[in-house]
């Protein structure tokens, strides 16, 4: 190893920074680099980060593709300064460093190991049934926030668990819309409901994995909106790993474009939570 690599002068963001970034770069335009251990990544990560630990990182940076915009992160930002100076000194162009890393990142994060999930989707699904799966996740999701309705008593609550269920909607007539384009079935919506993938909401878990994991109080707005970020930073960490698997082109794109309507929804819920 040259030792001229850790002398290559590298940019540094901080977590606001980073995640301006992040939201104006189109999924499929930016990697997003974890090099801390497996079991860093698996008590936390940011939605749709690749983990190659450190010690593994120049054996496998032909994973990585250098023609995109790369943020690298670790724990507090020593490990990942090495780990942007490497590939900064292999030709990456537009290598950032996030100072503070995951402990300053303080914002939606995702969980679990990198397969979580991941089981939904073989890898070589034609277009047609990555929408199938994702339409099957959305309404997994969309069945958990309506059957939490009468399951609370406080007004606001109930409404709240009413305007997430339709914005699932929306996001399943999208993908439907997206699946007539394809297929050209404008009546083929009765086969998509019957295309069900499992039991399992958006990010691969069920519903009552879900509560025993944050254990949210369902009287609580906020709690709400934090239990509806995690999933959907969950969602979007699935969508970003399984287009990173899939084989088809058009079948990454379309994850891709769902993964990218989700960090959207994201920012939605976010700005929810600062009006609270």
């Amino acid at each position: 190893m040259r030792w001229k690599q850790f002398l290559t002068p590298v940019k540094s963001v901080d977590a606001d920074q980073a995640r301006k970034y992040m939201a104006a770069k189109a999924s499929d335009e930016l990697t997003i680099l974890d090099v801390r251990q497996p079991n860093e990544y698996e008590t936390g990560h940011i939605p749709g980060a690749k983990l190659i630990p450190l010690p593994d990182l120049t054996v496998r940076m032909d994973e990585i593709d250098p023609n995109k915009a790369t943020v690298v992160y670790c724990a507090i930002g020593g490990r990942s300064r090495v780990a942007a100076q490497m590939l900064a000194g292999k030709g990456f162009e537009n290598v950032y460093n996030l100072t503070g890393g995951f402990k300053g990142w303080k914002s939606e994060a995702a969980f679990g190991k990198e397969e979580l999930g991941i089981e939904l989707f073989t890898g070589d699904e034609s277009p047609e049934k990555t929408l199938a799966i994702a339409y099957s996740l959305e309404g997994g999701l969309h069945d958990f926030y309506v059957s939490m309705i009468p399951k609370v008593k406080d007004i606001n609550v109930k409404n709240l668990f009413k305007k997430l269920s339709e914005i699932e909607i929306k996001h399943r007539d999208r993908i439907f819309s997206e699946y007539i384009t394809i297929t050209g079935k404008s009546d083929s919506r009765e086969e998509l409901e019957k295309s069900a993938v499992s039991e399992a909401v958006e990010g691969g878990l069920t519903t009552e994995e879900y509560l025993n994991l944050f254990q949210p109080d369902l009287e609580s707005v906020s709690d709400i909106i934090e239990l509806a970020m995690s999933i959907e930073a969950q969602a979007l960490d699935l969508y970003l790993r399984a287009a990173e698997k899939i084989g088809f082109a058009h079948s990454r794109k379309v994850l891709i474009q769902i993964a990218d309507e989700e960090r959207a929804h994201l920012v939605q819920l976010g700005k929810l939570m600062e009006r609270m």
